[in-house]
């Protein structure tokens, strides 16, 4: 009874992710959901609440253990002793990205969902969310170099923010075109080698 239940809710899953996929969050149509997975409009309320929440059971861990990975990577760097952060600074944000990266590429069907169908849920801002958590570390961390003794020209929280979206915005991108891993990966390395050099470059401005 339990696998027959299991075998149900994937079902729904599947069909939602495909009517998502093609139509949107706002466009997906619940009775189309309902008659590709095989079941009635019923038995659909007997495993989800609305159409949202259906939603919400496909992104959401993924959703979820993305933000945590980055919270952690973003809290473990802080709680370093400021005088050791400098030296940690690539090791950190690379670990982190890389790991981003292979988790998005082996789960693409959902964080497409998250990325580019998401408008009208309580997800449409989730790019915008990891900004904001990026650029509020990033502007302690000037403050850190500042009490260190290096010279750090004025960054406005704009510019930092612009900054973000853009790399942000540049890794996500690997999922949205459906770029194999392999090159994913490749791509993403040099991604971060080209705004890496433009942070140094800001640095030394005088």
């Amino acid at each position: 009874m339990q696998e027959s239940s299991n075998l149900t809710f994937v079902k729904i899953q599947q069909a939602a992710i495909d009517e998502f996929l093609e139509k949107g969050f706002r466009g997906a149509s619940l009775r189309q959901i309902v008659k590709h997975a095989g079941v009635t409009t019923g038995a659909f309320y007997g495993y989800f609440s609305s159409k949202e929440a259906l939603f919400a059971s496909i992104v959401e861990p993924h959703a979820q253990a993305l933000m945590a990975k980055f919270m952690e990577a973003q809290l473990r760097f802080a709680d370093l002793p400021k005088d050791e952060q400098p030296s940690h600074m690539g090791i950190e944000s690379s670990s982190c990205v890389s790991w981003m990266v292979d988790y998005i590429c082996d789960h693409r069907d959902p964080f497409k969902l998250l990325l580019t169908k998401a408008e009208g849920t309580s997800y449409e801002n989730f790019i915008h969310n990891i900004v904001e958590v990026e650029v509020e570390y990033t502007l302690k961390y000037i403050e850190v170099l500042r009490e260190l003794g290096y010279f750090v020209p004025q960054l406005d929280k704009t510019l930092c923010h612009i900054i973000a979206s853009g790399m942000f915005g540049g890794i996500f991108e690997v999922v949205i075109h459906d770029i194999p891993k392999d090159q994913a990966i490749r791509d993403v390395g040099q991604l971060r080698a080209f705004y890496t050099a433009g942070w140094l470059a800001l640095m030394e401005e005088k």
